[in-house]
């Protein structure tokens, strides 16, 4: 007992890195889930093609795999150390959040796909027949559309990339789970430590699943 309650002020400090990645994360996630949404439903097939593949290579493979490659095998090719690239990419927080980021965009914009295919096309051709050009229809009335029918699945995927965010530690970053392990080490005391780590995550997920179920609850009266 006295070990988790020591234990407490460093993990919840450690907390705010996690905090920070699962947001950063979420935030250019989305924006890369949706642009690879809009190439999926193109009518282009070259475009279609390329988004499927990168959404299967990504969903595909483990997500710890992929910080591998981006964090030591990038900076195995001569071109990217010797270009600017290498300022971020030499940084292993600019790897975890490349490698998140890419990992919930794959995830997204399967979930924004499926989302914009389940728009009544009658509310495409009503947008149109009240004089709205493609850009306004999508702004106005697909995107809003798509978020309010994807957000018990996006839900998930903010879940499960806060769990996912776990990983950062491999690469030498001192989140909630980097700190718990190095408690560990340091205490060979496993079982408290990782009931309060596992207790700070859970409390976190308690409150992304209750925001969505919020928004949800929200939006379903407009």
């Amino acid at each position: 007992m006295d070990l988790m309650l020591e234990s407490l002020p460093r993990l919840l400090n450690a907390t705010i890195l996690t905090i920070e990645l699962t947001l950063l994360s979420l935030f250019f996630g989305i924006f890369v889930g949706v642009f690879f949404a809009i190439l999926r439903t193109s009518n282009k097939k070259i475009l279609s093609l390329f988004s499927y593949y990168y959404s299967y290579v990504f969903r595909g493979t483990p997500l710890l795999v992929q910080i591998f490659i981006i964090y030591f095998g990038l900076a195995q090719i001569e071109w990217i150390r010797e270009s600017f690239l290498w300022i971020f990419l030499k940084e292993p927080y600019s790897c975890a959040i490349l490698a998140f980021t890419l990992n919930t965009g794959a995830y997204s914009s399967e979930i924004f796909r499926s989302a914009f295919e389940t728009i009544n096309k009658g509310v495409l051709e009503a947008a149109k027949g009240l004089g709205l050009n493609t850009i306004h229809t999508f702004f106005r009335v697909q995107l809003p559309l798509a978020i309010r029918q994807s957000l018990p699945a996006y839900g998930n995927e903010m879940i499960l990339m806060l769990k996912g965010t776990s990983l950062a530690s491999t690469v030498t970053l001192l989140d909630l789970t980097g700190v718990a392990k190095h408690i560990i080490s340091t205490t060979f005391r496993p079982v408290e430590v990782f009931i309060v780590a596992g207790s700070i995550y859970l409390l976190m997920t308690f409150i992304i699943h209750n925001f969505i179920k919020y928004l949800e609850k929200k939006f379903r009266y407009y």
